[in-house]
């Protein structure tokens, strides 16, 4: 059983085979979090991994099902951490995944220097506007806005975190690509790999994904195009697998 809270849901994770908690009023993950766990290199058989601004967990409870090394989630907004120990409770996956309620400004020095072989992040993506232009729900607008970690935050922790020749990924918006590329750089990550991600063929790209390595030498690879969407709005096979483990 599971102790559900309020206007709390056990949803399926259907490829995976596992349940998630989720709150339309709190968090509830979106496409791009699935995206980045598939699109991120994993070791298969051992490893430590660490995600940061885990939500309510769906990251790392992705990246159980693709890896057997440790995961640790970082996650500041203690509702939604509360969300993510009972997540991994119910999937009993406690032994491999650890969840921390703390700063991902902090992680590197209560964690340690590049302890880590792989580090995703699915950050704010907004930067903070005026008061009036923020989602009034608290939860739902330090999840988007960049009110508690800006993207310089989340890519300077990551590099701090992950170990020499070990990877970073990044979801995020088209729109911020080149703060994102210029940022890595900065903090000796090398961007290695990019796939644009398209709602439709023929619309403009509305995510990306990138990874990259710390201290990599150049040699940036653009990979093939995600759609999202067919012309009847339906999922593409790409997707569909992704999503459900349908070929």
């Amino acid at each position: 059983m599971v102790n559900l809270k309020e206007d709390e849901r056990l949803d399926y994770l259907l490829a995976e085979n596992l349940r998630i908690i989720q709150s339309p009023s709190v968090f509830a993950f979106s496409l791009d979090a699935v995206l980045l766990a598939r699109f991120v290199y994993v070791p298969i058989q051992k490893g430590n991994l660490i995600d940061l601004c885990s939500g309510n967990g769906v990251i790392p409870l992705f990246l159980s099902a693709r890896t057997k090394g440790q995961i640790t989630g970082v996650e500041i907004q203690e509702r939604l951490y509360d969300m993510a120990i009972r997540s991994i409770e119910y999937n009993n996956l406690h032994n491999r995944i650890k969840m921390i309620h703390g700063d991902i400004k902090e992680m590197p020095k209560q964690l340690g220097f590049g302890k880590y072989d792989v580090v995703t992040c699915n950050p704010p993506y907004f930067p903070t506007l005026s008061k009036e232009e923020i989602n009034p729900n608290e939860h739902l607008a330090i999840a988007r806005h960049e009110i508690l970690c800006t993207l310089e935050d989340a890519i300077r922790a990551a590099s701090q975190l992950v170990r020499q020749g070990g990877k970073v990924a990044f979801v995020h918006r088209p729109g911020r690509l080149i703060d994102i590329i210029t940022l890595m750089r900065q903090y000796r990550l090398e961007p290695k790999r990019i796939q644009f991600v398209y709602p439709k063929l023929g619309k403009e790209a509305n995510t990306i994904l990138i990874e990259a390595i710390k201290d990599g030498n150049p040699d940036l690879k653009i990979l093939p195009p995600l759609i999202v969407y067919n012309e009847d709005d339906e999922y593409t096979p790409e997707i569909r697998e992704i999503l459900y483990g349908e070929s």
